[in-house]
């Protein structure tokens, strides 16, 4: 069975990259461009793990997450936020509003694909 992975981030560059990688590595990859993108995608269609860049327009990571973690329907999707944002204030933000895990940029193929499978399996268990 193949995953779904939804990857939001407004440059289309690291959304490219990050599909990329995660074909690669076997999963089916969608693509939302800002969080309002990410939030009306996962109205229709729930995926398994979403990775989730912190710094958009509009609406940001930490809104969306909190936003996904409020609604019943999306509370126990596995979200990883992605972000060159390293400090600790914004690592620790992003856990305390829901992210299942938070990593920074860049990410090397191997991290990537390792962390979405440990989420993808703590949220399997959680189940």
């Amino acid at each position: 069975m193949s995953y779904s992975v939804l990857v939001v981030d407004d440059e289309p560059m690291a959304r490219t990259l990050l599909r990329l990688m995660l074909v690669r590595a076997g999963f089916e990859v969608r693509e939302a461009e800002d969080g309002y993108d990410a939030l009306n995608k996962v109205k229709s269609d729930v995926p398994d793990l979403m990775i989730l860049d912190v710094m958009m327009p509009g609406i940001d990571g930490f809104a969306v997450c909190e936003a996904l973690r409020g609604d019943q329907k999306t509370a126990g999707l596995p979200i990883i936020m992605l972000s060159a944002k390293t400090d600790v204030e914004s690592v620790n933000r992003g856990l305390r509003l829901g992210a299942t895990k938070y990593l920074t940029k860049p990410v090397s193929p191997d991290d990537l694909t390792r962390h979405v499978r440990e989420a993808l399996s703590i949220a399997e268990k959680e189940r």
